[in-house]
C-alpha cells in the first residue's frame, strides 16, 4: 500500500506540473489552426474568382461570439450551406483591432494596415486575384487579427491580405513585438 501510495503521489506532481505546459501547447495549437484556416479560405476565395473568371468575394459574419467566414461562390450576397465555410469558434477569434499587440513590425514590412476583422465584411477577388474595393484594384493591405479578447496571454495571430491576394501569417506574445511565420 505504502509504493501504490508513493508511486500515486509522483504521478499526481508529475501531472500538475505538465498541465500548463500542455495547456500552452493547445492553446498555441488552435491560435494557428485559426490563422491557417482563415488563410487557406481567403486564398481558396482568391483561386475561385480566378477559375470562374469573375469577382467573387470572402465574406465574414458574426454569430453570436462565432464567426462564419466564408467563399461566396455563387455571387449571391450570402453564405449559402452548399458554400465553402467554417465556423471561428472557442478560445481563438476574430478580434477588433486595438486588442493585439501594436502591429509597428508589421506595418515597417507590408506598409499601412486596413482592419478587417472585428466586424462583418467581405473582401472582393478579381478575375485576376488582385483585391478589388469599390471596383478598383486596391492598394490597401488588410489584417484579421485572432486571438482571445478574455485571455490574451496565450498571444496573438495576423493573417495580412495583401493587395495582389498573396497571404502571410504573423505571430506576437501578449504585448510583444510581431513576428512573419509564414
Amino acid at each position: 500500500m505504502v509504493e501504490l501510495a508513493v508511486s500515486m503521489t509522483v504521478m499526481l506532481i508529475l501531472t500538475a506540473v505538465a498541465i500548463p505546459s500542455l495547456m500552452r501547447s493547445f492553446r498555441t495549437y488552435q491560435l494557428n489552426d485559426a490563422a491557417s484556416r482563415l488563410a487557406d479560405q481567403l486564398k481558396f476565395t482568391r483561386f475561385e474568382a480566378v477559375r470562374q473568371n469573375t469577382q467573387i468575394s470572402f465574406m465574414m459574419q458574426q454569430s453570436g461570439s462565432n464567426w462564419i467566414v466564408g467563399t461566396d461562390s455563387n455571387r449571391s450576397g450570402a453564405l449559402d450551406a452548399t458554400e465553402k465555410q467554417f465556423v471561428i469558434t472557442g478560445f481563438a477569434t476574430l478580434l477588433s483591432g486595438g486588442v493585439a499587440p501594436s502591429p509597428t513590425a508589421i506595418i515597417a514590412k507590408v506598409g499601412a494596415l486596413t482592419t478587417k476583422s472585428g466586424s462583418n465584411g467581405s473582401v472582393t477577388f478579381d478575375a485576376r486575384g488582385a483585391i478589388r474595393v469599390g471596383g478598383n484594384v486596391s492598394t490597401s493591405v488588410f489584417v484579421f487579427y485572432i486571438g482571445s479578447s478574455t485571455d490574451p496571454e496565450f498571444g496573438f495571430r495576423a493573417v495580412i491580405l495583401l493587395p495582389s491576394g498573396s497571404t502571410q501569417i504573423w505571430t506576437a506574445p501578449n504585448g510583444g513585438t510581431w513576428q512573419q511565420i509564414s
